[in-house]
């Protein structure tokens, strides 16, 4: 049984930086697709960030490659960091991790379907204030 935990939100200014953690318990790191979407109120969600595990491929949407990027969370290899600098108001969002488990190495992973992923964490909140 795969279980999916986030933490890391928060309320902080433009300009200043969060990161966000993620730990998948019952699959192993270095065979899954692992990321996080996030969803605007009354929106659906979207691809925020994606990383094969197996391999190493990432995917950033448009919006916030350059100030988001990746970080192994542990030597055991079951969490993932998402650094997020230069947060902007339009950030703003419940951030979701995702785990999907067949990873193939060399592939990149879905940053436009959230359907591809079976598992959610219960998502946790980031505020950006102007």
């Amino acid at each position: 049984q795969v279980q999916v935990a986030e933490s890391g939100g928060g309320s902080v200014r433009a300009g200043e930086s969060l990161t966000l953690s993620c730990e998948a318990s019952g699959t192993t790191y270095g065979s899954t697709c692992m990321g996080w979407f996030r969803q605007f109120p009354g929106k659906e969600r979207e691809g925020v960030a994606v990383v094969n595990t197996n391999g190493g491929i990432t995917s950033y949407s448009e919006s916030v490659k350059g100030r988001f990027t990746f970080a192994q969370g542990n030597p055991e290899n079951t969490a993932l960091l998402l650094q997020m600098n230069s947060l902007k108001p339009e950030d703003t969002a419940l951030y979701f991790c995702v785990v999907r488990l067949d990873a193939l190495y060399g592939f990149g992973c879905s940053l436009h379907n959230p359907a591809a992923y079976p598992y959610w964490g219960q998502g946790t909140q980031v505020t950006v204030s102007s």
